[in-house]
């Protein structure tokens, strides 16, 4: 009844949108329909047992006056009213009880449904999406969003259903006791629904506003946490403080101001319960003085219409509560109709399960969404398995783009991506990057051991395989240093490393996982050159069966390769070994005579 009355004062418009977001929850609610169904049937015995009460309650009161008038012991009939007053509040709090277990139980089972499935579903999304969405604004999804819409599977659901029984038993109830009182205490009752229609939809935009603004504030938040480091460095304390100061002070006021339109809407239901009393006193007490009602039918009577507070109340309440479920399950619906862009389609051939190492870009082309300019343009190029491929270029020229492809975080905009002769697009994604190892220019560790960030990438594997990735990381003496070694905890984005040690320790995880191919982005441009001599040399030997391409500013990381490129402005200008490249004069050679020219003032 509340659910159908909350539709029906909604603008057509308002009304599509809501019903299409609550009706998303109806797999969840599917799927616990029997505990469901058991938590329905308590609440009508729970309102069986209570609605009986008054009715004794008033047997009661008119045995006690016959009594006091009689001057005589308690009757037994009295006796039996009350111990049928306590053993139905007994049964009917049993029945309550078993109503909580049920029903608001399963709206927390599938609060964690839901958010399991948020999550998941961000994680099915492409990296284009997180290049837009602010990570606070998603933390508020999973946060306030979702505890909004479990309130409309719990008590949502709990109170309109105990709403609707304690409504229509104590109405018939108060009609058959008196019909004329029970239609005069209801004529207050209509103005619920101007009162509802109204703050209803005010309750609804400014909740939404809220959560908007609450998303902001998250995002602030966790971007001058991440960037604490930043933020010291350049004294700029207070004016985080500031900015974070700012926007908490508009979520405040907006939540004051939705507090203030729910702060009318409480008075207003009792004002009107409350004028229902007093026609129900009024009119009662001229029946009685009349001789047409007894005192305890008026109590009986009196008792019913307090029964009748609560639905009333709570009638309010749960439009409340659906109003900002709607409002925060259409904002959770935006992210569950996003489509991946990337994902396996019905060309996808599941019959791939290995891959040798085999790449070529035919004719590859490639704009960023938004983008009026290609970052890549008709690119050519065979990388054959056991081949050690070097991109170098100026900052910008689309190296890391090149590579992004490959594993498709990216894909084409033209032309064609092919690994053993199949378009990538054709293998299934968890197989394509299951094979594929690859160290990002923005080195990420988990908060965890140093071990489980080098183990991260595989379901299962024993110490061995993480101290062979280790050394030929070449992270092994410095974790004989730790004071726990491999079990050390390192830290939020390894905090506690130095920025050669994250991107060494980020290299061990992509060779743990023995790759077909190995991709490391400028991964190696916060190490000593000794270092990465020794590492470049244990990695020719691991890769020696397998695809290499590696991007680096350093000539010295990438002068043994078999084949270099330089990419400017997103195309292939110049191919061929260090040797070839040197003599052809031309922004390799130039980028070469520069860092020769570093090297000799450095020693000087």
């Amino acid at each position: 009844m509340t659910f159908a009355f909350f539709l029906f004062t909604q603008r057509p418009d308002n009304r599509n949108t809501t019903l299409k977001s609550l009706l998303r929850l109806k797999p969840y609610l599917l799927r616990y329909q029997k505990t469901l169904l058991l938590g329905l049937g308590t609440v009508v015995g729970s309102n069986l047992f209570t609605v009986f009460q008054p009715l004794f309650m008033g047997y009661a009161i008119d045995e006690l006056k016959k009594g006091i008038e009689a001057r005589t012991i308690v009757s037994s009939e009295l006796f039996m009213w009350s111990l049928l007053i306590v053993g139905f509040s007994l049964v009917a709090g049993f029945f309550t009880f078993m109503t909580r277990q049920t029903i608001i139980v399963v709206s927390r089972h599938i609060e964690y449904d839901l958010r399991n499935d948020l999550l998941e579903h961000l994680q099915k999304l492409s990296f284009s999406y997180f290049q837009n969405k602010p990570t606070g604004d998603l933390m508020a999804h999973a946060t306030n969003d979702i505890s909004a819409v479990r309130n409309v599977l719990g008590p949502g659901i709990m109170y309109p259903s105990d709403t609707l029984m304690t409504f229509s038993m104590v109405l018939t109830l108060m009609l058959l006791l008196d019909w004329q009182i029970t239609l005069l205490a209801l004529i207050p009752l209509p103005l619920v629904s101007f009162v509802v229609y109204y703050l209803g939809k005010m309750i609804h935009h400014r909740f939404t506003e809220r959560q908007e603004q609450f998303s902001l504030l998250t995002t602030r938040a966790q971007e001058t946490l991440s960037g604490i480091r930043v933020v010291k460095a350049y004294v700029r304390e207070a004016y985080e403080i500031g900015r974070f100061r700012s926007l908490s002070w508009d979520y405040l006021k907006k939540n004051l101001v939705l507090a203030r339109i729910q702060s009318i809407l409480w008075p207003l239901m009792f004002l009107l319960v409350g004028f229902s009393m007093l026609i129900t006193i009024y009119v009662g007490g001229l029946r009685i003085i009349d001789g047409d009602m007894t005192i305890g039918t008026l109590s009986a009577f009196i008792a019913y219409l307090v029964m009748l507070i609560w639905p009333v109340i709570a009638f309010g309440w749960v439009i409340n509560l659906l109003q900002q479920g709607s409002a925060s399950m259409a904002r959770l619906g935006a992210i569950f109709d996003t489509e991946p862009e990337i994902r396996d389609s019905g060309d996808t051939d599941h019959s791939i399960a290995t891959i040798q190492g085999d790449i070529e870009f035919r004719d590859v082309s490639f704009t960023h969404k938004g983008g009026e300019t290609p970052t890549l343009k008709e690119i050519n190029l065979h990388i054959r398995p056991g081949m050690t491929l070097a991109v170098v270029g100026y900052t910008g020229s689309g190296k890391s783009t090149l590579v992004n492809l490959v594993p498709r975080l990216y894909d084409v905009t033209e032309g064609q991506v092919m690994i053993d002769g199949v378009d990538i697009r054709k293998i299934p994604v968890s197989v394509l990057r299951s094979h594929i190892g690859c160290v990002p220019q923005e080195t990420f560790l988990f908060s965890d051991t140093l071990s489980e960030n080098i183990r991260y990438g595989l379901d299962s594997g024993g110490e061995d395989r993480v101290f062979d990735a280790a050394l030929i990381a070449q992270i092994t003496k410095d974790v004989q240093e730790f004071p726990k070694q491999y079990k050390t905890m390192i830290g939020e984005r390894g905090i506690t490393l130095s920025g050669g040690q994250k991107q060494r320790t980020s290299i061990a995880r992509a060779i743990i996982r023995r790759p077909s191919i190995l991709i490391l982005d400028d991964a190696l441009s916060a190490v000593d050159t000794y270092t990465e001599e020794e590492i470049l040399k244990r990695l020719r030997e691991f890769m020696k069966h397998r695809t290499s391409i590696i991007i680096s500013h350093r000539i010295s990381t990438v002068k043994e390769a078999d084949l270099i490129v330089v990419i400017d402005n997103g195309s292939i200008v110049e191919r061929g070994t260090h040797d070839q490249l040197v003599e052809k004069r031309g922004i390799y050679a130039d980028l070469y005579e520069k860092q020769l020219l570093e090297r000799e003032l450095e020693e000087l």
